[in-house]
Parts: structure tokens; sequence; C-alpha cells
């Protein structure tokens, strides 16, 4: 039987890289948001009501992990200036969902393109098979993170 248990120290370099990358893209993110009228988490919310479309408060709460009292004025801010509305649900009209407005797309889709803009800066002089790796790896790694999460959901649920 094969030993599956990784070396402590890679693990630990691992993590550290990871937390360092998540710091420069943070930084970079919000100074790229300087530019647009919405903040961190509003970007983080625009980004998940683009990607999944209309949601209720409460699931947008759930995919941002915030409080949904927390969510309800992130909301408020962003309807006031005009990037999302509130909006009855066709099927059921006591539900009342978040939609994603013209003026909200417009400024995720660039601050997504800026993004990746700087990220293809950062790449610039890294060889395309070395990108192709990088992509694989994060790709794995994403996925096993999902899977752990589903796994940790069902023991929880048990």
């Amino acid at each position: 039987m094969q030993d599956n248990k990784k070396p402590k120290q890679a693990i630990t370099e691992i993590e550290k890289e990871l937390r360092y990358i998540a710091g420069i893209i943070k930084q970079k993110g919000r100074e790229i948001l300087n530019s647009y009228p919405i903040t961190a988490p509003q970007f983080v919310a625009l980004q998940w009501l683009l990607e999944e479309g209309d949601l209720t408060i409460g699931e947008l709460s759930n995919k941002i992990n915030l409080a949904c009292s927390t969510t309800t004025d992130l909301v408020d801010r962003m309807e006031k200036n005009e990037i999302v509305e509130r909006a009855r649900d066709p099927k059921d009209r006591r539900v009342v969902r978040i939609h994603l407005l013209e003026k909200g797309k417009t400024i995720i889709h660039e601050v997504i393109r800026k993004r990746q803009e700087y990220l293809g800066e950062v790449l610039e002089n890294v060889p395309n098979d070395k990108v192709d790796l990088l992509y694989d790896i994060l790709h794995l790694l994403h996925e096993q993170m999902k899977e752990v999460e589903t796994i940790n959901i069902k023991t929880k649920r048990g």
C-alpha cells in the first residue's frame, strides 16, 4: 500500500505561495476597482450574478459568504448606482431576485478584462507550455477543492 501523505514542507510552501499570490491579486484587483463605482465585495457579487444569473438575496449571501443583512445593504448600494435591480420571479411572485443590469455587466466585463491583461503581463515571458501546465495544475487544485468540499458537506449532513 502506497503512502499518499504529502511532505509537510511541500504543503507549507504551496500554502505560502498561494497566500502571497492571492494577496497580490487582491491588491491589484483593488487598484483596478478604484476606477469603478464598486467595492471589492460588490465585484464578487457581480461575478456571481454574471455567472449564475438572477439570484435571491439568500442565494447571493451564500455565494459571497456574507450575512443576508450585509448582502441586502450591498445590493441596496448597487441598486442605487443602477448596477443591479430587484425583480419579482415570474414563476413565483413572492420571490425577489437580483438582476444584473447593463451598466453592471459592462463594469464586470471591463474589470475582468483588466485583470486578465495584468495576468497576461505577468506571464508574458513564461513559455506557453509552462502556462498550459500552470492552468492544468490550478484546474486540478480547484477540482480537488470542490471534491473535498462536497465530501465535507455530505459528512456534515451525516
